[in-house]
């Protein structure tokens, strides 16, 4: 039975960012190389699974792009509103990670 993790348990990062003015930037990384590896093995963050925690369509999500050198998976969305734009509440995207905090990830022995 594969145990399943909140991500807060797993990484040291899980932040949002600015992007561009179209666009977010989310981050995760991972403390541990192990988590990492297993992770970007199963494709556990995945464009579908950040569409659904958004609430955006899959077409606004970037294909996850893991990169192993900073145990690290970065993914990009587009914004639903533009950067500065009325209405817009976070010009820097920074606040922008919550819902990643809902993600529960297989965990590494």
């Amino acid at each position: 039975m594969t145990v399943l993790v909140p991500v807060a348990e797993l990484a040291d990062v899980v932040r949002s960012k600015n992007a561009g003015p179209f666009e977010l930037t989310l981050d995760v990384v991972f403390t541990r190389r192990e988590q990492f590896d297993l992770v970007a093995r199963e494709r556990a963050i995945s464009r579908e699974w950040v569409a659904e925690a958004y609430g955006v369509p899959v077409a606004d999500v970037g294909e996850p792009v893991y990169y192993a050198p900073a145990r690290a998976v970065k993914i990009t969305l587009r914004r639903p509103l533009v950067s500065g734009a009325v209405g817009e509440t976070d010009v820097y995207g920074a606040q922008q990670h919550g819902p990643l905090l809902a993600l529960r990830l297989p965990a590494a022995p």
